[in-house]
């Protein structure tokens, strides 16, 4: 071969192993997202399965030009499966993937917030846009949900899709942060966090996934739930406050009988239902705290946080049924919408109430209660103490003068709160 076409074909040469080792050689699709959105082609080529797909494998083949964009096929967790079905499998048996039916089935919620809220991710749906099937995309009223779907790509973040990324605990910040699920700052502010945090590479304390996600498993459960709710109870101390956060669930009716609400909790497993099912996942957490503590210590600590769930719903009980008196005597009138719930407070209503008195009540259910617990079970006791129950006690102070001035109003004047 003459020496210029040697050295031609060497330079070639140089160039595919380059461009292989960068990630994929480039197609098609590449040769023009490189100019309207280079930033994902550059992810996509730095990530590991820039080495054996490409853009098709998960969009389908369909879109070619600047004007058929719409043709591109969004992947789905099926998609996912294609290659990691064990991983896959785990995750759809577990909560995550159940993060989308709350909020669509939630009364008066999704309804009732502005579009970008729900369905363009700039409200709850940012995170609970999970779960959606193949299924779900042939049903019209979830297209609008999956159109910015998530699942696998909320902790491998597109298009990169890093194992590495997905295994720090940053990755949870996004969504288990703030008002009613504040794990990332519990966590960041604990021994666990401050031990890790301070030599990540020596991993000495453990990260979300360590605890969550023991040998990589993505199932992700816990003994509790979302709600911190289990039956059967055999303390009946506790079951008489249960049955009274119950009741303003609408899971039970005025007279503790079960309503149609029971089957959304049981659909999206927000509570344990069975003794099994709570020991289970208790047991499964004790495991894998005794890789660094004495099975003695793990169940100690555990028991302590289970006590602060008792502690915190002794005083939200009796919130509830404080307001719920107020409705039974007429002082708060009847909500039309709450027909699950009435004489109780609907807590499934969310913010969506018409009395400042619910309003605290809802504070107290969704960032206080919730603060309380969970800061218990992430080893922060500042979050339990000033950011729960400090304010659990505060509010239901409130409340009680609150409940006194409204019957007063009520006597003196007629008036009837919540009225239209």
């Amino acid at each position: 071969m003459h020496h210029k076409g040697k050295l031609l074909l060497y330079s070639l040469m140089a160039v595919f192993v380059f461009a292989s080792s960068l990630g994929a050689v480039p197609s098609k699709c590449e040769d023009c997202h490189k100019k309207v959105t280079p930033g994902i082609v550059k992810d996509f080529n730095r990530g590991k399965m820039a080495q054996d797909l490409t853009c098709a494998d998960c969009h389908g083949s369909k879109h070619q030009t600047m004007t058929d964009y719409d043709k591109a096929e969004l992947p789905t967790i099926s998609t996912c499966k294609k290659c990691h079905e064990e991983q896959v499998n785990q995750y759809m048996s577990g909560k995550h993937a159940l993060g989308l039916l709350p909020v669509t089935s939630l009364p008066h919620f999704s309804h009732a917030q502005p579009t970008a809220f729900i369905a363009g991710q700039k409200g709850c749906n940012g995170c609970h846009n999970l779960g959606i099937t193949d299924e779900h995309v042939r049903q019209s009223e979830y297209r609008k949900y999956y159109k910015y779907g998530m699942d696998c790509q909320n902790c491998h973040t597109r298009h990169a899709f890093s194992v590495k990324e997905a295994k720090r605990p940053e990755a949870c910040n996004s969504c288990h942060t703030g008002f009613d699920h504040a794990q990332w700052e519990m966590w960041y502010h604990s021994k666990h966090g401050a031990a890790y945090m301070t030599d990540p590479e020596a991993h000495r304390g453990p990260t979300c996934q360590d605890c969550h996600m023991e040998n990589g498993n993505h199932r992700v459960m816990t003994s509790w739930g979302f709600l911190a709710l289990r039956l059967p109870e055999e303390d009946k101390e506790w079951l008489g406050y249960r049955v009274s956060i119950l009741k303003a669930l609408g899971v039970l009716d005025a007279n503790g009988k079960p309503t149609a609400r029971l089957e959304l909790v049981k659909k999206a497993n927000m509570a344990r239902l069975t003794k099994d099912a709570w020991v289970k996942e208790r047991e499964r957490m004790v495991k894998v705290c005794k890789k660094c503590h004495s099975e003695t210590f793990a169940r100690e600590n555990l028991a302590n946080a289970d006590s602060m769930i008792k502690a915190s719903d002794k005083i939200f009980a009796a919130a509830i049924e404080t307001v719920a008196a107020l409705a039974r005597d007429g002082v708060i009138a009847k909500n039309d919408n709450n027909k699950f719930t009435w004489p109780y407070p609907d807590l499934l209503e969310f913010y969506e109430v018409k009395t400042d008195i619910e309003q605290k009540v809802y504070m107290m259910f969704m960032d206080y209660r919730m603060k309380t617990f969970q800061a218990a079970f992430h080893l922060m006791p500042d979050y339990t103490t000033w950011y729960g129950y400090a304010e659990l006690k505060k509010t239901m102070t409130e409340i009680n003068e609150l409940a006194k001035t409204m019957r007063e109003e009520h006597k003196r004047y007629g008036r009837v709160y919540g009225k239209d």
